[in-house]
C-alpha cells in the first residue's frame, strides 16, 4: 500500500522472519529529493509504528530523512500473541536483520544509518548496537528503557515469585503495575488515541515479556560503558515510567567521544507525541538539529567517519 501525504510517500508491507513469523513493516520515503540519511525508528513497549510514531516519521521525512520501522513480535499489526514476547534477543535479531538489508539496498549505499529509539525502543537501538558495534552511525534516544523506573516496578519479593512462574505460565497477563498509559502520556486526547488504537495493547504486563523487559534493562545498566556510537539521549524531567538517572549515567560512563544530553524541565515520558505541541517543537528542533549537523548530503559514510576518527585523534 503507498500512500502521498504531502512531499512524504507512505508504504508498507509484510515480511518473514527466521522463525517464519509475518512482520509488518513501513516506511516514510522525501518524495521530492534525495534522502539525507537513513533513519530506523524502534518503537516502545506496547506502541507500534504506523500510528502512533507515524507523526515523528512524517516530522523527520518532512526534513529529507528517509524513514523505516518494524513492528516487533507481538506488537502492532505483526504476528504472535498481542502483548507477548518470548525473547528479546528475537526482537534485536529482527530488527536487526531488516534495517540490515534496507542498508544494503543499492539506492542507499553510502547513506548515513541513524537509529530513533523511544522507550523500550531506546534499550533495543542500544542492543542493536552492541551487536554491530561499527554498523550505526548514531542513535537518537528518547527517554530510553535502560531502567524501569520504580514507580512503576513491582516490589523485589513480586519480581522473584513472578520469575518461578514464567516457565509455567509465561503468557498470563499478571504482573501488577500501574497505569502506564496515564504515568506516560501528558496529554489526555493522546491518552485515548492510544487507548482507542486496537495495535496497541493495553492488558498488563505478561509474564515473560515482563521478566524480557527486566532481563535487557538490568543488563543494559550494567554495560553501559561500552556503548561507543554517537548518541543523543531526551528525557522529561517529570518522566515517570523510564529513569532519567539512568540517562545520566549513560552520557557520563559511554565510550562514545560524541555524545549530547537533553532534560527537558517539566515533561513526561511521551516526548515524541505526547506533550503540547510547543514541547513537541523543542524536542523535534533537538533531533534534527542533530541529525542533521551529523548529516551531510554528498559526503559518503566512509568520509564522515574518516572525519570522527580524524576528531577524535586530535
Amino acid at each position: 500500500m503507498a500512500l502521498e501525504i504531502g512531499s512524504v510517500r507512505y508504504d508498507e508491507e509484510f515480511v518473514l522472519n527466521s522463525r517464519g513469523m509475518k512482520l509488518f513493516t513501513c516506511k516514510w520515503i522525501p518524495v521530492n529529493q534525495e534522502p539525507k540519511a537513513l533513519i530506523f525508528i524502534c518503537h516502545g513497549y506496547a506502541m507500534e509504528c504506523s500510528i502512533t510514531m507515524n507523526s515523528t516519521a512524517i516530522r523527520l521525512a518532512e526534513a529529507g530523512f528517509a524513514v523505516y520501522g518494524l513492528d516487533y513480535e507481538g506488537h502492532g499489526k505483526s504476528s504472535g500473541l498481542q502483548g507477548y514476547v518470548e525473547n528479546m534477543d528475537h526482537v534485536i535479531n529482527d530488527c536487526s536483520s531488516h534495517f540490515t538489508s534496507i542498508c544494503k539496498k543499492q539506492e542507499n549505499e553510502g547513506k548515513m544509518r541513524y537509529l530513533l529509539g523511544e522507550s523500550l525502543g531506546g534499550a533495543v537501538a542500544l542492543l542493536l548496537h552492541r551487536k554491530k558495534p561499527g554498523f550505526w552511525d548514531g542513535t537518537v534516544l528518547v527517554a530510553p528503557m535502560c531502567k524501569i523506573a520504580d514507580d512503576v516496578r513491582p516490589p523485589q519479593m513480586v519480581i522473584s515469585i513472578l520469575r518461578k512462574l514464567c516457565s509455567v505460565i509465561p503468557t498470563w497477563k499478571i504482573i501488577p503495575t500501574k497505569d502506564i498509559v496515564d504515568a506516560a502520556f501528558k496529554l489526555p486526547e493522546v491518552r485515548q488515541q492510544i487507548r482507542e488504537n486496537p495495535y496497541c495493547y493495553k492488558g498488563k504486563p505478561r509474564l515473560n515479556t515482563g521478566h524480557e523487559l527486566l532481563r535487557i534493562s538490568l543488563d543494559l545498566e550494567q554495560r553501559l560503558e561500552e556503548v561507543s556510537l554517537p548518541f543523543l539521549i531526551l528525557h522529561g524531567e517529570e518522566d515517570k515510567v523510564t529513569d532519567k538517572s539512568v540517562s545520566e549515567q549513560l552520557f557520563n560512563v559511554a565510550s562514545s567521544s560524541d555524545k549530547t544530553i537533553k532534560l527537558y524541565p517539566e515533561m513526561w515520558h511521551g516526548l515524541l507525541y505526547g506533550e503540547p505541541v510547543e514541547n513537541r517543537d523543542i524536542v523535534f528542533e533537538d533531533i534534527i538539529g542533530w541529525l542533521g549537523s551529523r548529516t551531510h548530503l554528498g559526503n559518503s559514510r566512509l568520509e564522515m567517519q574518516q572525519k570522527r576518527m580524524n576528531d577524535v585523534s586530535k
